[in-house]
């Protein structure tokens, strides 16, 4: 089973940041412990009323980093002019709500495929690799792939917050979905509310290639250090792929 690639979002370190104003602490700065801590990528997600990572974060990410970026976004004119002059190696789309307090769910590929189809092939034609992020739903897939997107990535959050059979229920979702993905030609990913303890069922799917975890890892980080977070998250990982 091919090796499972961890991106480490580092957008939690900047809120930190803002709720005091200044420059401490730094998401650079995590974003490069993240690396040497076994991190294959760094996500940042630039939200339209920039709570937390801001737009200089993001020049500066991409300056700074020998691994490759994942700029989360939101599918607006602004972001794709932000995109195509930062042109990070990816971009994940992401459905954006001003009151949410995160991502919440899926964006709809499916119903929102003629707003979608023009920012998807801006950022094909920039060579900048695009990522849907999705529910675990063959008709989310079937439009991912109309859309010329090369990448899903799905959402686990339901999955994370739930327990006991409901929690298999979801799991089993996830599965099929990547394993339906997979058929269609997708290079398939997964991330929202995966923890040092739910993270192993996720992480098993020989499909997935690629986790994308944040609030979590810089969470744990305040009790036992960013490193040691992403460490034990990177040996998770590769326990449940062995």
């Amino acid at each position: 089973m091919s090796k499972l690639r961890l991106g480490v979002n580092i957008d939690h370190v900047a809120t930190v940041r803002n709720a005091r104003g200044g420059d401490n602490p730094d998401p650079v700065r995590a974003a490069i412990l993240a690396q040497g801590a076994g991190a294959d990528g760094i996500t940042a997600h630039l939200r339209e009323d920039r709570r937390h990572i801001s737009d200089d974060d993001i020049v500066r990410l991409s300056k700074a980093l020998t691994v490759p970026l994942n700029l989360e976004m939101a599918a607006t004119d602004e972001m794709l002019d932000i995109a195509l002059k930062a042109r990070p190696h990816a971009a994940c789309i992401v459905p954006e709500k001003r009151e949410e307090r995160t991502t919440e769910g899926g964006i709809d590929s499916a119903g929102q495929h003629n707003r979608l189809a023009p920012i998807v092939a801006a950022l094909v034609k920039a060579n900048i690799r695009v990522s849907m992020f999705i529910e675990p739903d063959r008709r989310q897939l079937d439009a991912s792939k109309a859309l010329g997107a090369p990448v899903v990535e799905l959402h686990t959050g339901a999955y994370a917050h739930a327990s006991g059979a409901e929690r298999e229920k979801l799991l089993e979702k996830i599965r099929d979905a990547a394993a339906y993905g997979e058929t269609l030609g997708l290079e398939i990913h997964a991330g929202h509310g995966l923890t040092h303890d739910n993270v192993k069922p996720v992480a098993a799917i020989a499909q997935i290639r690629e986790l994308n975890i944040g609030h979590f890892l810089i969470g744990e980080a305040v009790f036992i250090g960013l490193e040691e977070s992403i460490r034990t998250m990177r040996r998770l990982m590769d326990e449940a792929r062995a």
